[in-house]
């Protein structure tokens, strides 16, 4: 599942102390795991390593973040942020 699509993809944590927060996929390590920022408690500069598994992948995609990123371009904690305040406002699923 090592796929460029699953950048910017808007997931939410299915375990661990991040459980029900929703993250924005920031970058692919293997064909298991991703990491993944919200630009609030995890930033862009130290996104968490985070297992498939432990995600559930919602049909949102962050078009102007997963841009920027697969661009090489800098992606702000802050935009990342507002995104997601935006969408979800950070709630609990």
């Amino acid at each position: 599942m090592e796929d460029k699509s699953l950048i910017g993809r808007v997931v939410y944590s299915k375990v661990g102390r991040d459980k029900d927060r929703h993250f924005v996929v920031v970058g692919i390590l293997n064909k298991e795991f991703v990491y993944i920022a919200d630009g609030k408690l995890r930033k862009i500069s130290k996104p968490k390593k985070k297992k498939l598994k432990h995600l559930i992948f919602t049909d949102n995609v962050a078009e102007e973040i997963r841009e920027l990123i697969l661009n090489g371009s800098k992606v702000s904690d802050l935009r990342i942020k507002r995104f997601l305040e935006a969408e979800y406002a950070n709630k609990e699923v």
